[in-house]
């Protein structure tokens, strides 16, 4: 292992470490405080347990006896990987807060109950708000128009879930959601651009929730593409295996003429550049053997290459990945790393959406983002 790998990762480590001794310390004399506890020990033991409980759930989830257990872990674990990172922006300024009411001659006990009272309560209504946020998906509608003739047809109504991210947290019940909206809002085309599964594909399997998927269904159509999670899990024959076996079709690196009208073109995910012995076709590759007059309509689980895709001649271009940020502030990387991290923007002749996702990785929770569903009207006008 090389020595900066080795820095890296002790480095991280030492952060991590870092930053739940801060969390316990504060939680302990907060706690301590309001019931009088004396022996730290027990305390101690939780708050470790609870702040490794996501890498314990991981650990064990590949273990099929004891997945069920893992799965309480990974929750838990999820959760609190929510409480850390408010806990970093919550403590500090309660601790400067705490610190100046004591130099007003409020009583210690008073001032540390009032403070970490309010911190309780916020982290609260976090956690209940976040969890509203993503377990009640919202359908939002775009209506575009293309330029170009699609045969005989002069409408399509798209139907569109990224990042539903299927797994041990994200289940049948998100799922059956996803198909009563899909079902109300009877698109002609549904599409799924990429981690419909969250890495493991034990979990889809193991609770069958091919019985529900199978409810995605659409006049022309059901169309998948891999994402980065499709790659880390690993099991991608055997994901494509189980969408074809439920009317899904995933495409990889290919396109399809729909209706005799239009293309739907599905991209590798850009994981693929080191996954796959293949690796993955530009998109010029990908469009040079198509009929440019017809509307080119692209899934590209990561919007990375907006630019290409213009210049190429795509007219529609779906993606998610970036869950937009999923927790604030994290949306704010989120728009430095894309050109469009979430929403609609109109380059040249391209339409591009990119969806905040339907499901959610690590925490259940998003705060300045909601899971949704993408209602796409497109209008074909020569």
């Amino acid at each position: 292992m090389k020595p900066r790998l080795i820095g890296t990762i002790a480095l991280v480590l030492f952060i991590f470490v870092a930053i739940n001794a801060y969390i316990g310390w504060n939680g302990w004399l907060y706690l301590s405080a309001l019931i009088s506890l004396d022996n730290p020990l027990p305390y101690a033991f939780a708050v470790a347990i609870i702040s490794i409980s996501y890498i314990i759930g991981r650990l064990l989830q590949p273990v099929a006896p004891l997945r069920k257990i893992g799965r309480v872990f990974k929750l838990i674990g999820s959760y609190w990987l929510a409480v850390m990172e408010y806990a970093v922006l919550l403590l500090p300024p309660a601790d400067l807060i705490y610190w100046l009411l004591t130099k007003l001659d409020i009583p210690a006990s008073t001032a540390l109950l009032a403070v970490g009272s309010a911190v309780a309560v916020i982290m609260l209504a976090i956690l209940l708000r976040g969890s509203w946020n993503a377990w009640s998906p919202v359908v939002r509608t775009y209506s575009i128009t293309i330029a170009k003739p699609a045969g005989t047809r002069t409408s399509l109504r798209i139907g569109m879930a990224s990042d539903i991210h299927l797994g041990t947290i994200v289940g049948k019940r998100h799922l059956a959601r996803l198909a009563k909206a899909m079902e109300h809002m009877k698109p002609d085309l549904i599409l799924l651009p990429g981690d419909v599964i969250d890495d493991d594909i034990a979990p889809y399997l193991d609770d069958n929730m091919s019985e529900v998927m199978k409810r995605l269904q659409a006049p022309l159509g059901v169309y998948a593409v891999l994402g980065n999670h499709e790659y880390y899990g690993g099991h991608i024959a055997r994901f494509i295996a189980e969408m074809d076996a439920v009317g899904i079709r995933v495409l990889l690196d290919e396109s399809v003429k729909i209706d005799d009208g239009f293309y739907i073109i599905g991209r590798k995910d850009l994981s693929a550049k080191r996954s796959d012995p293949e690796g993955r076709q530009s998109v010029k590759e990908l469009v040079a053997a198509l009929d440019a007059s017809l509307p080119l309509i692209m899934m590209d689980h990561q919007p990375s290459d907006l630019e290409q895709a213009s210049l190429q001649g795509i007219d529609l271009s779906l993606s998610g990945h970036t869950h937009r940020g999923q927790m604030m502030p994290n949306h704010l990387f989120t728009r430095r790393l894309f050109e469009l991290d979430w929403g609609f923007l109109k380059k040249g002749q391209l339409h591009a959406i990119v969806s905040s996702g339907f499901g959610t990785w690590g925490p259940p929770l998003r705060i300045g983002s909601r899971a949704e569903i993408i209602q796409l009207n497109v209008e074909f006008r020569p």
